[in-house]
């Protein structure tokens, strides 16, 4: 379908108003299709005026404006042209609409375990023309009303509380005035959970064969709403909007959360059938704060048009990792975004498709395109960088502000800075242009002069990269420790230019560890002297957390640029591992460690002695960890990845007990498995009968992982074909399927898929979906594969102009980092 453009949308804007939609679903038919019925109120203040509507239908049955029927022959590319409007119009549209696999309009799912059937609205961002009939754009909010005709045992919930009129009927609404990217409905035979907080219904939901793994967490899901509502509503200065707050765990979820108002959509995956330690209950914590905060910066404010939506998300990340650390249990989300989040965010800045935080998207698809990483989470930097800049109490001031001048209507990003830069004093006009309307990462590294033991001279280097040379103004904290890890001086400091004197320093002793941005309240790309680097192995476990993330996150940076041996990193891994006690940052470096470092930028043939160094850390470890520790679920985790010992891992799916006492439930099982099938210790018959056994969705997923895994090359053949040819496989399909064909250990009989894999991408690329395709190409791209050969490949492809649009950003960023890897081995 054309994507909107915002020129078209602004025309739009200025020649309608929308009165509101009532929306009639029938799903109770077949399993293909659903019948949608919309009827839709606007006025023309242009009646002689071309307009239209978008609509994404299987079968367009019936358009009616004002009593007049119209062809439906006139649905061109999603589009259906409207002319001879009158002041006052109703538009009735009738069609059969397509249900979804993989996240586009309704989506569809049957359980295996019972085999109930779920659906759910994924409108975001312009699918909503796939459920019904609309004005698809952010501006034009109205009121909707829904009819819903479902199987007599399902239920139905929406942006406003749902009422059972009878046996399988349901009625919706009126809402409050929405954008039809966050209006959704849900139906299915869902489990549901309710409580009552401050005069607001509170609602957790789930498919009912998981009823027993959200029973088991409710009291902490609901504690964790009411702090977080609480603090958001005492942090804004406004009420939470709605009367009822419903939070649902839907499967084959593609995102990580949908937030639609009074309903935010989660991934299953946060909904735990298996153990799980305290960091995955601490993530899942952010993301309901995440979701939390958006129904003040999305639902209660909108964004006028989709280039202004990444301030809505910035600050719901900022705040998703602030809220939680101080309001719950959970005091850890800025360590551990530090660890991860923060790195990706590098990641995105470095490569061709960087972008500034504030996009200027013309169309739907541009500023979508551009909704990423550098969005959420360099987004998030700069704004907890303004704090640090501005005061957390102007910052308070200006969201404050913000939302008493906008709230229930729509805003622009120059409302915003306008609101903060009034409680703040000061014209941000320049923070702004060189923070959020500039891309790329600057370097800051240390400049030390001692003599005696004592600091003589001190300043600050600041470079950026010649592609986009923005020095930025960065306020920090640098941290002097000495040999025994003890800080001995922190000094607050305004880093503006190439050279910035720190006078502040001068007199002090010489430290054995001098740490820019100590306390992680800047974005940049930190640089260790000499001496602070030869002392940082023997001092880094002394250090508080935060500064802990921020140095793994930052020697993780310095093996992609060259300035840090891989081997060195993984070493340090290692050292780690026998000490570290958050667990966040365990979980994150192990990962990193494994499946980027040793993967993809460490020398192979030092893999399987670096590889086997860190395995036996982590048993060293785990021997003397006991079976309440906390830890013990993440160090075992890290060693199913790391061991290269086949009856190792197969003795733990037989009599032997797992280390620390631990459970072998069905999420380390089939853990255990994919890693013994990739060292050829598992088959596809002892896959099968592991199913068989533990029948379920996460069985399915994790099977259809290990048989891409085999190192069999019938298997491998399968696998590929059923990636690459277009079928009915889901989302969460197509991602188990690609994390489980390439493996380390397999790379001679991988090696012909490589070149496959970029002969083959174009022809793949008018067969699927752009959200399937997008997910393939990231999934399947042969990451381990950095050589030269394989750059050249990648290139080629590349230039020979074969990929479309929607892929060339991606494969582009991929052959980058691929390239990157490439000259670090």
């Amino acid at each position: 379908m054309t994507s909107l453009t915002k020129a078209e949308a602004s025309h739009r804007t200025s020649a309608i108003s929308v009165g509101g939609y009532q929306v009639t679903l029938d799903l109770a038919g077949p399993a293909e299709v659903f019948r949608s019925t919309t009827a839709i109120r606007f006025t023309a203040a242009q009646p002689d005026a071309e307009m239209f509507f978008e609509l994404r239908p299987a079968l367009l049955r019936e358009v009616t404006l004002n009593g007049t029927p119209l062809d439906v022959a006139l649905l061109s590319d999603g589009r259906f042209p409207l002319t001879g409007l009158a002041g006052e119009n109703e538009l009735t549209v009738v069609a059969d609409m397509s249900y979804s696999r993989s996240n586009e309009g309704l989506h569809r799912f049957t359980d295996p375990a019972d085999g109930q059937v779920y659906v759910y609205g994924f409108p975001y961002a312009d699918q909503a023309p796939r459920i019904f009939a609309c004005f698809d754009q952010p501006d034009l909010k109205a009121p909707f009303v829904f009819t819903v005709t479902t199987p007599e045992h399902w239920q139905v919930l929406s942006t406003a509380e749902a009422s059972q009129t009878a046996p399988g009927q349901w009625k919706i609404g009126p809402t409050a005035p929405q954008a039809t990217y966050l209006t959704t409905i849900a139906a299915g035979p869902y489990a549901s959970f309710t409580s009552d907080h401050d005069g607001i219904r509170l609602g957790l939901h789930c498919r009912a064969s998981l009823a027993d793994a959200m029973k088991a967490d409710v009291a902490e899901l609901f504690d964790v709403t009411r702090r977080c509502l609480d603090e958001s509503h005492r942090l804004f200065g406004v009420r939470y909007p709605l009367p009822k707050f419903d939070q649902m765990f839907v499967p084959e979820f593609s995102v990580i959360s949908l937030d639609h108002p009074g309903l935010v959509l989660l991934r299953e995956q946060w909904l735990f059938n298996s153990a799980a330690p305290d960091s995955e209950r601490e993530t899942r914590a952010v993301i309901l704060a995440h979701g939390i905060s958006l129904m003040w910066m999305a639902g209660l404010v909108t964004n006028a048009w989709w280039d202004e939506l990444w301030l809505g998300q910035a600050f719901a990340d900022y705040l998703a990792h602030r809220i939680p650390s101080e309001v719950t249990r959970f005091t850890g989300p800025p360590t551990t975004f530090a660890a991860r989040r923060k790195g990706q965010a590098y990641d995105a800045d470095q490569r061709p498709s960087t972008h500034p935080v504030s996009v200027a998207g013309e169309s739907v698809a541009a500023a979508l395109l551009d909704l990423d990483r550098i969005s959420y989470f360099k987004g998030h930097s700069a704004l907890r960088q303004l704090s640090a800049a501005i005061g957390d109490d102007a910052l308070r001031a200006g969201l404050r502000l913000f939302f008493e001048r906008h709230a229930h209507g729509t805003a622009t990003y120059k409302d915003f800075l306008d609101a903060l830069s009034e409680a703040a004093g000061a014209d941000l006009t320049h923070w702004s242009d060189t923070w959020l309307k500039s891309a790329n990462v600057n370097t800051l590294w240390p400049e030390l002069e001692t003599a005696d033991g004592v600091i003589t001279a001190a300043a600050i280097r600041q470079s950026a990269p010649q592609t986009h040379p923005v020095l930025r103004r960065h306020t920090l904290d640098i941290g002097l420790y000495d040999a025994a890890g003890t800080r001995t001086a922190l000094v607050r400091t305004v880093v503006d230019g190439a050279r910035t004197p720190v006078p502040e320093l001068t007199g002090l002793p010489e430290p054995a560890l001098l740490l820019l941005n100590d306390g992680d309240l800047t974005y940049a790309k930190i640089r260790l002297d000499e001496r602070s680097r030869q002392a940082l192995p023997g001092l880094l476990a002394g250090l508080a957390p935060i500064n802990r993330a921020m140095l793994w996150c930052q020697l993780l940076l310095a093996v992609k640029d060259g300035a840090y041996p891989a081997a060195d990193h993984l070493a340090l891994v290692a050292d780690m591992v026998a000490v570290e006690p958050e667990l966040s940052i365990l979980t994150e470096v192990l990962e990193q460690a494994r499946f980027q470092v040793a993967d993809t930028l460490l020398d192979p043939a030092e893999r399987p002695a670096a590889v086997a160094k860190v395995a036996d850390a982590l048993r060293g470890r785990l021997a003397t960890t006991g079976p309440d520790a906390e830890e013990a679920l993440t160090l075992f985790r890290g060693l199913i990845d790391f061991t290269p010992d086949a009856a190792e891992l197969a003795s733990w799916l037989g009599p032997v007990e797992l280390p620390a006492g631990l459970a072998l439930d069905t999420d380390l099982a089939w853990r255990i498995r994919l890693r013994l099938t990739a060292l050829g210790g598992l088959g596809a018959a002892e896959i099968e009968a592991a199913q068989a056994a533990d029948p379920g969705s996460d069985s399915a997923l994790g099977a259809l992982k290990c048989r891409a895994a085999l190192p069999d090359p019938a298997a491998k053949e399968a696998a590929w074909n059923a990636l690459l040819a277009p079928g009915d496989l889901s989302n969460f399909e197509v991602f188990a399927l690609a994390g489980g064909f390439w493996q380390p250990e397999q790379e001679e009989l991988t090696a012909p898929y490589v070149i496959r894999f970029f002969e083959e991408l174009p022809a793949v690329a008018g067969k699927q979906g752009d959200l399937v395709l997008d997910l393939l190409v990231k999934a399947l791209y042969p990451k381990h594969s950095a050589r030269p050969e394989t750059v050249r490949l990648a290139r080629a492809l590349l230039d020979s102009g074969q990929l479309p649009d929607s892929l060339r950003r991606a494969a582009a960023d991929l052959t980058d980092d691929l390239a990157r890897a490439a000259a670090v081995r």
